[in-house]
Formats: structure tokens, sequence, C-alpha cells
């Protein structure tokens, strides 16, 4: 798999990376989440499986691992499987993210599988957690799911301890989400401490393009998110008109609409949610395909109206 570098953190990276939140904790909402997992649900279990995945990930040449505080254990996995590889600092690059905190407490029917709160409190909690684990694995250290309704990007001390960070040498990110990532991406170029930015982009849910792109052009690491829709982009999904494609063009549709990620120019990695070895490989196909210049058309009417898209979204059942 080709590298690059991610943005101006200088930090190596893969085109397609691995984002653990279907890999930490039993529930999420992936479609078929439920069924990936299978019958045994303990921990024990869990890891097994996600360094099985994580495995498959470095074999096919991914070197960018994405988890988050709220990820159930998904961070203990990772640095459970990065001591038994025995991998050094710096082999992979590894991104975290703080601002919630996982409350399901291992149940797939919880109430509250996780609760937001972006506070300075709950900036150096979790940081704090994310070091134990992960040690000087951890590179890059991101604001999750900012909004300019949260308040973060205006709130001076969690930026302060931010720009702390950073002088220290952790790269410092947010992801964005909702119909206004836009904004809240512009909003961070004002700010002017980020050195990365993470985003949800997929044929059905392009509206952030034009800022990613300003993002990548200010020297921003760009990294993608949620490229198969929670699913909706793959074969069990209701995206009819991609399978047809997918078909016709002799691949599958996670591949294909991982493909048309993977070949915006602003694109620096794509998040992979893969919770088993077979997606994994499945998904790791995009990077085979050269993508038809007659289909980009046809692609791009798979997009759907922002706010209905985060509203079918936030419906999404957990597994």
């Amino acid at each position: 798999m080709s590298g690059r570098v991610l943005g101006r953190t200088g930090l190596p990276v893969s085109r397609l990376g691995l984002g653990l939140a279907a890999l930490g904790r039993p529930g999420y909402i992936n479609l078929g989440h439920d069924d990936d997992l299978g019958v045994r649900k303990d921990a024990a279990t869990l890891e097994r499986e996600a360094h099985a995945v994580l495995d498959a990930a470095y074999a096919g040449g991914i070197r960018y691992f994405d988890a988050a505080r709220s990820y159930g254990k998904a961070e203990e996995f990772l640095a459970s499987w990065l001591e038994r590889r025995g991998l050094a600092p710096g082999t992979v690059t590894v991104g975290s993210k703080w601002g919630y905190t996982y409350t399901a407490e291992w149940r797939v029917d919880a109430e509250v599988h996780e609760v937001k709160d972006l506070s300075l409190a709950t900036l150096r909690r979790q940081l704090a957690e994310s070091r134990a684990l992960l040690g000087p694995h951890l590179r890059l250290y991101q604001i999750h799911s900012a909004t300019l309704e949260s308040g973060v990007l205006g709130d001076r001390s969690v930026l302060d301890d931010l720009a702390g960070l950073r002088e220290t040498g952790l790269a410092i990110g947010l992801t964005a989400t909702g119909p206004s990532q836009r904004e809240t991406i512009e909003r961070a170029l004002e700010v002017g401490i980020f050195d990365t930015v993470q985003a949800t982009w997929n044929l059905l849910e392009p509206s952030a393009s034009a800022a990613l792109e300003a993002a990548h052009g200010a020297g921003l690491g760009v990294i993608v998110k949620e490229a198969l829709a929670n699913g909706r982009l793959t074969a069990r999904g209701d995206v009819a008109p991609l399978q047809e494609l997918a078909k016709r063009s002799g691949t599958t549709p996670d591949a294909l609409a991982l493909a048309a990620v993977l070949s915006q120019p602003w694109a620096d990695v794509v998040l992979s949610g893969a919770a088993t070895v077979d997606t994994l490989r499945s998904n790791l196909g995009a990077l085979e395909l050269e993508l038809d210049a007659e289909l980009a058309p046809e692609l791009a009417q798979l997009a759907e109206d922002p706010a209905e898209y985060w509203d079918e979204r936030s419906a999404l059942p957990w597994n």
C-alpha cells in the first residue's frame, strides 16, 4: 500500500486506515454488527477478534489506527496488540480521541452507550487514560465530534491546553459530525491550532468536500470516517444503485464506495471500520480499483440531502 505523510504533522500513514469503533465494544450502529461479532461477546473474545483484524490490517499495509476513549476497550485492545506484535513507537501511527465517555458497561441493550462532555476536565482525565494505555504510540489526539453548538472551539481553557500539548510534539486534531460539518471545519481553521481534521464523507454525504479541500490546502491532514455510511454502502445496505454499479464493475459495493473516497485528492487517510477479517480484506480491494471516469456521474447521483442523511444516521439502532 502506498503511504503518505499526514499533512504538516509529518506522521507517516497509509491511504487506508483502520477505525476501531466497531472492534472495542459489543454494541455499535454499523449494519449487521451483531452478526459480525457472533454469539460470544465477552471482552476476551472481542480482544482476540480485534487482534485478528489488526493483524490482517497490518499484513495489508495499513499503518494508521484510529481509536477513542468511548470505543469501549478499543485502546486497550490496540495496546495489547502493539505489545504482542512487538511494534516500536513510530512503526505505525496511532490516533485517539477525547470527549465521549463509554457508559454501556458492555451491554448491547444499554439505554445510553456514551456521554459527550468536551470540558477541560474531560480532556485532562481522558488524555491521562489514553497515555496510560498507549504510551509513546499515541501520536495524534483529537476532539471527538466537535460542533459549533458544543462551544469547544471557543473554550479558551481547552484550546490553551491543546496548544500546550501540541508544543510537546503531540499532533492535535478534531473530528466533525452532523449537517454542519463545513461550518465546524471552517471555524477550526480560524482557531489555527489543529494539525488534522477528521470528518464524514461518503457517496451519500459529500457536503463537506469544499471545507476538507480547504483544510488540506492549509496543511492539515485529512482523515475520512464513515466512508461506508455505517454499512449502508455495503452489500448489507439499502443503496441499490451502488450495488448495481459494483456488480457492473466486477467488484463489491464497499470496495467501490471506498475507492470513490480514496480518489479525492484531499483525502490523506480513509478509515475502514471493519469488524471482521473478511470485511477488512474486502475493504482492501478498494486499493486495487481504478474508477472508470464514466462512473463518476452515476456515483455523484447517490448523494442525499445532508439533513436527511444525518436524520437517518441518528435513527440507526445499536447492533
